[in-house]
């Protein structure tokens, strides 16, 4: 019973800090779609990227630590911050800029969202 225990209290740690992930996800995702650029770092401007270098920063350091647990529970990595991941950094001239991206984030979160419900 102990072991089940303790599986159960690490699940529930997993599904906080993807919470967390989450929500702080979602509120830079809403700065961007605002106008701010550097979330996803497409371009080499240095101010834009400080302006969410904390952001990233601890994004990264949340979904290391769900993949951790993850892994832990022998669960798939974590694919939100997989994808995330995965969409920064340069990219093309003719790609779609950073506010439109974000919008297009949270249109896909929000529809996870109620797919869910």
């Amino acid at each position: 019973m102990a072991k089940a225990d303790r599986l159960a209290r690490l699940d529930d740690r997993r599904a906080e800090i993807e919470t967390e992930y989450r929500a702080l996800l979602v509120a830079a995702l809403r700065r961007t779609a605002a106008g701010q650029w550097g979330l996803f770092g497409h371009n080499k401007d240095r101010a834009h990227a400080a302006k969410f270098a904390p952001v990233v920063l601890e994004l990264t350091e949340l979904g290391e630590a769900a993949d951790h647990v993850r892994e832990q529970l022998s669960m798939p990595p974590f694919a939100l911050h997989a994808d995330f991941v995965a969409s920064r950094g340069p990219v093309p001239a003719h790609a779609v800029g950073e506010p439109k991206q974000a919008q297009a984030w949270l249109t896909r979160l929000e529809s996870q969202e109620g797919n869910a419900a």
